[in-house]
Parts: structure tokens; sequence; C-alpha cells
């Protein structure tokens, strides 16, 4: 048995924990990552990665090998008809179509499997983090004493136990969450909504659906279920409702084959079924993302129902807000009341996304996927220093439709830039690890107080939207977004890409220092 300790530790090797893993390794936090399985999944479960998740693996500089993985953007479209051959077909595309309007984002959404991502996200947390990614180990207990937290984890090949000190626990273990129960923090909300049989399969169907390619595949009645494209072309998923008096699953390989058939509308289809997966459709929200030392997020904090396509993107916006705000707290910049905000920040986003994820599953004829919604979020907490304009405004997400903006708790807008310096074509790529103060122009007055907070221990950059070798590809643009009154404002961009503050240069050089240290609960 052998005693070690770590600043962090996360249970959970999915894709939120792995980007979780990812993203503390760029903020600089030690920490190891401890998952049951011996590997990833080899399930295509969750498909979906929005726009606002691209952005994350964008910093991570992960996107492209992402979006190799996934389908082509030509493909994100979606399917209803009667089965897979029905000349009656609808297919249509995302709410907000690619060029269809103003660019909101230089990363839009794809599909990519989980079963394809994972994998990426793995091979990047462990060539940060090493050996303290370890699979095929589980929790067995924890304790929690307010001033730490004692794990055990046993070894799953050799069955040895190891005592593992952290200072904080996060549990990305899924909703069926280890953490959640050792923590005793209930889930609220109904189960049980659909249950649905999941059949990987491999079939030819790349010539049937050639000319109606789709990311979904929505069969209208008679048709039951509906499939999911891995490649489009010999590997699939068919999703197949199970009715509430079902005594037992199908197991039989020739019966799930013939139910593919019937859904797919062609008889003699040769199906070779690989596995099958059960699950079932609930829409919970943890009463709490914080008890002590202990923090949760993806599905131990949430679970979405999959119409929409939301739920694992929720998870890597928990990931993303959670890493910035530990990375503080354990280098100390930061105090420990910081960690409060991750739950206001991001439980009632999660309340929004259940919401609408139920809506859209009792109204499957209707719904398309809002690749957008997630980056809607304005987060109202400690951690956001409002406007005294917006201090009385309330909401997280928008579903009416994204509109840039420079208020604080917003995601910092997306404006091209051209040219740049390699790497940089938008102001999103000017922004972290650290703290960002983002400004117009190159002014050097700002730089006092950009050293004044870098003094006191707090990492910042100083950034320029207009440089002598960039500009905005739009001209103007960055002074419409800020609006007459707040030409000259610069933006002070948290590490996750939300704004923390906004205002013009003060006269005092401490001011700037004392408003990092209001954000950051350190008084």
């Amino acid at each position: 048995m052998t005693e070690s300790h770590t600043p962090v530790l996360v249970v959970g090797g999915g894709p939120v924990g792995l980007a979780l893993s990812c993203l503390l390794s760029d903020q600089g936090v030690d920490h190891v990552l401890i998952e049951s399985h011996p590997g990833t999944s080899r399930h295509p479960k969750a498909r979906g990665v929005s726009a606002r998740s691209m952005e994350i693996f964008r910093r991570l500089g992960l996107e492209k090998e992402v979006r190799a993985a996934g389908l082509p953007a030509e493909q994100v479209r979606f399917y209803r008809g009667r089965d897979l051959i029905d000349p009656d077909y609808v297919r249509n595309g995302l709410a907000q179509e690619p060029g269809g309007g103003p660019e909101h984002t230089p990363s839009p959404g794809l599909i990519c499997s989980q079963d394809a991502l994972e994998p990426l996200l793995l091979r990047r947390a462990t060539e940060r983090a090493g050996s303290r990614i370890r699979f095929a180990a589980r929790l067995v207990s924890f304790e929690d004493d307010g001033l730490g937290v004692r794990a055990v984890v046993e070894d799953r090949a050799t069955g040895r136990l190891d005592h593992l000190q952290a200072d904080w626990l996060v549990g990305c273990d899924g909703a069926a969450s280890t953490v959640r129960t050792g923590a005793g923090i209930a889930m609220e909300g109904p189960v049980g909504l659909g249950r649905y049989l999941s059949v990987r399969f491999e079939a030819p169907l790349g010539e049937v659906v050639a000319d109606r390619a789709s990311a979904s595949y929505f069969l209208t009645v008679p048709g039951r279920g509906g499939f999911m494209a891995v490649d489009n072309d010999r590997h699939w998923i068919y999703q197949y409702p199970l009715g509430p008096d079902a005594e037992s699953d199908p197991t039989d390989n020739e019966l799930l084959a013939g139910l593919v058939r019937r859904a797919a509308g062609i008889p003699d289809l040769d199906v070779t079924v690989h596995d099958t997966m059960t699950w079932r459709m609930d829409a919970q929200l943890a009463a709490s993302y914080r008890r002590s030392r202990v923090l949760l997020a993806g599905d131990a904090a949430h679970v979405v129902p999959p119409t929409g396509g939301h739920g694992m993107n929720t998870g890597i916006g928990d990931a993303d807000n959670l890493a910035w705000k530990l990375a503080a707290v354990t280098a100390g910049y930061a105090g420990e009341a910081l960690l409060d905000t991750y739950e206001a920040e991001r439980r009632p986003l999660a309340r929004q996304v259940v919401d609408i994820s139920t809506a859209n599953a009792a109204n499957r004829a209707g719904y398309r996927i809002d690749d957008e919604l997630l980056l809607t979020a304005a987060y109202r907490s400690t951690a956001v220093i409002p406007d005294l304009e917006h201090t009385g405004e309330h909401g997280v997400l928008d579903p009416s439709g994204y509109r840039p903006g420079c208020r604080p708790g917003e995601r910092a807008p997306h404006i091209r830039l051209a040219p740049g310096p390699a790497g940089v074509t938008s102001t999103l790529d000017l922004v972290g690890p650290g703290f960002t103060l983002l400004t117009a122009d190159e002014d050097p007055r700002w730089q006092a107080q950009a050293e004044a907070v870098r003094q006191a221990g707090v990492p910042l950059a100083l950034r320029a939207v207009r440089t002598a070798g960039q500009q905005e590809a739009d001209p103007g643009q960055w002074a419409r977004l800020l609006g007459a009154d707040h030409a000259n404002t610069a933006l002070l961009v948290r590490p996750d890409g939300h704004i923390a503050w906004r205002g013009d240069l003060p006269a005092d050089p401490t001011t700037l220092p004392a408003l990092v240290r209001r954000v950051l609960a350190d008084r």
C-alpha cells in the first residue's frame, strides 16, 4: 500500500474528466485522474460537439484533430422519414447554418462520436500528466475532513490499494456517480422518461443514404426509433425504444439484425451486430455541485435527455469553468469561496439545458439542434463584476439566439482578425491561459495596471485587438460591439473566456488589482 498527495483528484475518465485533466494541465495544476474502466468507450454514445466545446478544444490545441475525426460538415443534417429509403423524407440542418449569417464563432460544432473523441482527449491528457492518468483504477472510498479528502484507490489489475490525499476531489464519474453518493448529494428530477436499446452494428448503408446523408435519422410512424451515423458508410447505431412493459431486452443477434432491417426498410440488408447497450432517459440535477472539498461535474451533476445534444457539452463547459478556479485556489491567489461561484454559474445553466432537452423529447418531430445555445451563457456570480445598468438582470442561456456583446458575465465575442501572428485569427485566440486584459488598441497606460496585478501573483496578459500587425477583418467591429458609451473600454477576461469586468482606465493604479481580488474572492 502506498500513500501520496495531489492537489486535485479527478474521478472519471470520460469526455468531461479527460477535458478537465487537459484544462488543469493547461493551468499548471498537478492532479491525478482515475478511471475504473481499462480503456476509453467503445460505444459511440454522445456525438454532438457544440461550438462552445470546439472553442475549448481550440484553446487546448485539439480542434483540428477533433474535426478530422468527425463527420464532414455537409453531413450535419437531420433526417425524418418512415425508414431510410422513404422517398418522402424531410432533411434539415442546424438551427444556425454556418455561413447563414454573421460569424459568431471560429469553431462551429460537428458530429464526433464519443469513441473517437475520448482517445484524442486521453492522448493529450497523458502527454501533459503522464502516469498520473490512471485507467483500471477504482475509487473504493473517500473521507472528507474539511481540510482535504483521503481516498482509497484500487488498481483493478493487481488488487493493490493505495491511499491518496487530495486537497480537492472532483466527481466526473457519470450519472451513477460514486463521488456524488459518497458526498451525500441528492439528485432531483424525473427518471424513466424513456428506455432504449442502442445497437452498434455494421451494414453497407453508405450508398443507400448517399443522397440524404445526415448525422441522425429519426423514424416517423410506423417506424420506431432512429439511426445515428458513425461514419455514414458501414458503421451505425440503431436506437430502439423499449416499451415500459418489456420483460427482457432483446439479446439474440439475429433478432437484433431483424429490428435493424425492419427499421431501415431493407429486408435483405447484410447486418453484423457488434454490441448493445441499454439506457434510460432521465432529466435530473444535483441538489448541490459542491460539498466541502468535493465537487461534481458532467453527468454526476446533471443528467440531460439526449434530445438536443447538450449533455456532454454542458459537462465540458463545467470542466472549463472549474479548472481555472481550482488553479487559482490551489496556487493561493484566490479564496476558497471562488469555488462557490462554480455552482452559482453552472447549475442554473444546467437547469435550463435539462428543461430545453426535456421539451425536445416531447416534440421529437419539431426541434432542431442549436449549435450556438451554449454561446449565449451569461454568468451572474461574485466572480463577475456587473455594469451598474445590468445589475438587476437574470438568466443564463438565451434560447432565442446568440447576440454577441461585451457585457460582464458574457463570453468574450469572436471577431475575425487579419492578418495577425501565426495561430491568431480570432479575438478568442488572444484569451488565456491566465486572465487577459483586452483593449481596443495598444495603450501603454494600461501597463502599470496590468503589472500591478501580476505583482500580486495573478497571471494576466495585456493584449490588444488592433496592433501594428493585426486588425479586425471587418474594420470597426470591436467598437460596434462595445457600443458608443464604451468605445475606449477594456475587458478583463477570465481564463474560461467570460468577461469578469469592463471599464475605462482607472486613475488609481491599485484599482485593477482590487477588482481582480474581488473576482477571485481574495479580500
